[in-house]
């Protein structure tokens, strides 16, 4: 599946839908100000992947610990 039928899948936007989106985003904030959203969102969402990240790195941290003082094997 390519990229532009996959984003239509998870949205379930048509074009014009996308389209109407961009029109109404444009005019709410303007055009001058849309990078600097953008620019937000994409840090807002490194942080919340780098925290997922952590996350999911302490999980199999306390995992191996568990498993070291019960004496098993990690199944790696």
């Amino acid at each position: 599946m390519d990229e532009n039928r996959l984003v239509y899948a998870l949205f379930n936007l048509g074009p014009m839908e996308i389209f109407f989106i961009v029109v109404v985003i444009l005019v709410l904030f303007g055009a001058k100000r849309i990078p600097e959203i953008a620019k937000g969102i994409g840090q807002g969402i490194r942080e919340f992947k780098g925290a997922v990240d952590g996350a999911k790195k302490d999980i199999e941290n306390v995992g191996k610990e568990i498993e070291s003082e019960n004496g098993e094997k990690s199944p790696e």
